[in-house]
Formats: C-alpha cells, structure tokens, sequence
C-alpha cells in the first residue's frame, strides 16, 4: 500500500527539494502550510529563499495539472495540495493555530483509509499528531546520528616492536579496511603497559600516526608541535594542527565544546601560513548571525560597525594570539586594527559570502552547526583555487531553531566527506581554556 506524506512547513523550509525525497508515494501540502511559506518569502535569509524556491516549483508543476487534483512528481510519485474546504468541519483541534490545520488534514486523510505519515521538524507538532494516532516522523534526509559521528580518530594496539619501527622510519604498513584518508591512529601497545627496554632501544608505549590510505600510516610534521608561539595542549590539539597546517588538505571540520580549542587553533594556523608562510593571500573569517537570548536589535553604523559585536569572540581569540609579537608597545587592539587595515585578516558576514568566488585565502568559519546542509554546501563551494576552508562548531549548542545537533549541516558535512581525501576532521573532547571552564563543560 502506497503511504501519504503530509508535510508540514519547517519541512520545506529546511530542505526546498524535499516533494522529491519520498519515493513514489503520495506527498500533501496542506493549504495552510503554502500560507505560511507565503509569510516567509520576503525573508532575506536561508529560510526566505526555501521559501521561494518552493513556491516556484509548485508553480512549475501546475503545469502538468491541477494541483488539488493531484500531479506526477518526475520519481514517480504524487503532490497535492489539500484546502480546508475539502475536509469535514468536525474537528477538536482549534483551528485558529495554524499546526492544528496542518495536522488536521493528516487526521482526516487518515480517517478516509489512508496509509498517512506526519513529517515536522517540530517536536510539539509531532506530539500533537502522535496522540491523535497518526503515524508521525521527523524529516530524516540530510540526517546523521550525532552519537556516532566520525571523530577523526581512533586506537590500534601493537607490539612494542612495531611502534619503534614506526617511529624510527615514520612509516607503518598495515591493513585497516574502515580507515578514512587523514584519520588519526593512536599507537599503544597490546596490553595498554609501558614496553620494556632491550639493550640501548627504548620501545615507545603510544605514539600518533595519520592515515594515507586502508595500508599506510605516516608520523606527524614537526610543524603541528608549535603554531604562531602556541604548542598544542593534547594530542586532540597536535591532530587539529597536523590538518589544519596540510595546504594539500583544503577543508577541515573541527566539533568539540566549549574551551576546546577550535577557533583559536584554527586562527593560529590561519596566522602563521597568511603572515609567516605567504600560502594564502589574506585570512578571511565569518561566523552566523544567530545571537544567544532574546536578539538586541538593530544596530547602528557602517557594516565593520555592526559586526564588531558579533565577531568580539573572534577579537577575543586574535588578541591572546598577537599578545607576545615583536612590538610590545603597540597595544593588541592596535596589532589587530593593522592586519584589517593591511587586508591580512577581514571579517564578513555569511550574507555576503553567497556568489562569491574565494581564490588562495584561508576561510574560517565559526559556529558553523547553526548553518543547514545547504548553506554549507553553498559556503565550502564558493572555494576557489589554492583555498582552504576551516568549519568548526559544538553541534550539542545549537542556536538555530529549525536544526539538531543531528540535521546541521557540521555534522552532516563531517559525515559525508569524511573519505575524501582532500577532508581531515577532528573531534576535540578536552577542555583546555580553564580549570573553571573544563568543570563547567564537564558538569553543566
């Protein structure tokens, strides 16, 4: 029996292709669901343009018939659009809030013999039509399992014997056929002990390897040991380094809580191949607008003016890592101010990234798990050539109303291109800004 897939709006407004994401079963936008997209299309973000987007493809399928009456999607399924007057009056849903018409089309479809099912991303609305017995599911494309996300890493126990070799050659040949390209394997030895000492050769208990591919492992460069007068605090740290220092890897993703060092690694690395090694032309940084508590407002002034609020945790960053340059009598405000005047180091806003073409820079983008699949596919495709773009976020502090730690586009972008070889990921766990801040994301 085929299944009716009643949508709801945040379904369309997160993914604009998702009509074509449900087979060739029957898809049912409800008439208040095409109200409220109508309410979002003059948005000038994310949402306002799925908005559009959807409203346009629903025009270009009238082409093939009347829309109520049901017309062929090209994966061999139906879309319908179904208005309240086609529906019986008797309801117990109050009809004045617009989730109960959404849902109550699904109820009555149901009613009728269909085989319904209720897709929202909105928790309340799926409760709603659970307890009125409707089969009820979350939008599950563009989806990953964040308790099992790739972490970039992982443990291989060996003989004492072979991790000397290894260190001694920085090469091991070894056979692990779930490997992705750039993963990190942590060497210790079979029995987790210290190895013992023969004659004048020391056996290493532990060391780090990264992978080349399913059969090679290869020591890490002595670059990730110090970066722009930091040292890595953790061998999470000294991973970060490794990719985020590698020009033939051009996009990093780095996850992990609060005072784990992403930003500012990602900075430092930022600095030292834009000022130091001339890679890259200038270092451009961007983060998204999306405040924490109820939104101050508008803000006066220019847009350098503007962002200057949104940005201060990138300041904050920059100015721990400029504090010990060369001129102590230059203030660190000062130091800062100069490489903006001088095009080394500028902030932007993501509006302004969509259409643009990003040739030899280094890209950062900061608590990119507010941003949707989409919008990361838009922002890591607007690399141009010699480029390498640096996504980092705590997917379990999302600001975003209508993403999960599980439907961001971090996570998402971490899953799908973890075996490529031109991606590197790291998942960092250890605290390492305070004592207080460690307690607190430990605790809290």
């Amino acid at each position: 029996m085929k299944k009716t897939f009643v949508l709801d709006t945040n379904v369309l407004l997160h993914n604009s292709n998702c009509v074509e994401s449900f087979a060739d079963n029957m898809v049912v936008i409800p008439m208040a669901v095409i109200e409220e997209l109508d309410k979002f299309k003059a948005h000038n973000d994310e949402l306002g343009r799925n908005a559009r987007q959807v409203i346009r493809r629903l025009d270009r399928l009238r082409r093939r018939g009347r829309l109520g009456e049901g017309v062929p999607l090209e994966n061999g399924g139906t879309l319908k659009i179904v208005t309240d007057k086609m529906l019986p009056q008797d309801s117990d849903l109050e009809l004045d809030v617009p989730d109960n018409r959404i849902i109550r089309v699904a109820y009555h479809l149901q009613k009728s013999g269909e085989n319904v099912i209720f897709v929202s991303k909105d928790i309340n609305a799926r409760l709603k039509s659970d307890a009125l017995g409707i089969q009820t599911m979350d939008f599950e494309k563009q989806k990953v399992n964040f308790d099992e996300l790739y972490a970039g890493c992982r443990t291989v126990r060996l003989s004492p014997q072979r991790i000397a070799e290894f260190e001694q050659s920085g090469v091991l040949k070894i056979k692990i056929p779930t490997i992705c390209a750039n993963e990190f394997v942590i060497l210790t030895t079979e029995n987790g002990a210290s190895a013992p000492q023969e004659k004048t050769q020391e056996y290493k208990a532990s060391a780090i390897a990264r992978a080349i591919d399913q059969d090679t492992l290869v020591k890490l460069s002595p670059q990730s040991e110090s970066v722009w007068n930091i040292k890595p605090r953790s061998m999470e740290q000294q991973m970060a380094l490794e990719l985020l220092m590698d020009e033939n890897v051009p996009l990093i993703t780095l996850v992990g809580s609060a005072g784990t060092g992403k930003t500012l690694l990602a900075l430092a690395a930022g600095l030292e191949q834009t000022i130091k090694q001339k890679r890259y032309d200038k270092m451009l940084v961007s983060r998204p607008i999306m405040p924490l508590g109820k939104d101050i407002g508008y803000l006066p002034g220019d847009k350098d003016t503007k962002l200057l609020n949104w940005m201060q945790p990138i300041f904050d960053n920059l100015a721990y890592l400029v504090r010990d340059t060369s001129n102590p009598r230059q203030s660190i405000r000062e130091k800062i101010e100069k490489l903006q005047r001088d095009h080394i180091v500028e902030l932007e806003a993501l509006t302004y990234i969509r259409g643009r073409s990003i040739p030899k820079q280094y890209v950062i983008i900061d608590e990119a798990q507010n941003l949707t699949p989409h919008e990361i596919k838009t922002i890591i495709s607007r690399s141009g050539e010699g480029t390498k773009m640096v996504l980092t976020g705590d997917p379990s502090q999302i600001d975003n109303p209508y993403l999960d730690s599980n439907s961001n586009g971090l996570s998402y972008a971490v899953e799908r291109l973890k075996t490529l070889p031109l991606h590197g990921h790291m998942t960092l766990t250890k605290s390492e800004r305070s004592t207080l801040a460690a307690a607190a994301a430990e605790l809290l």
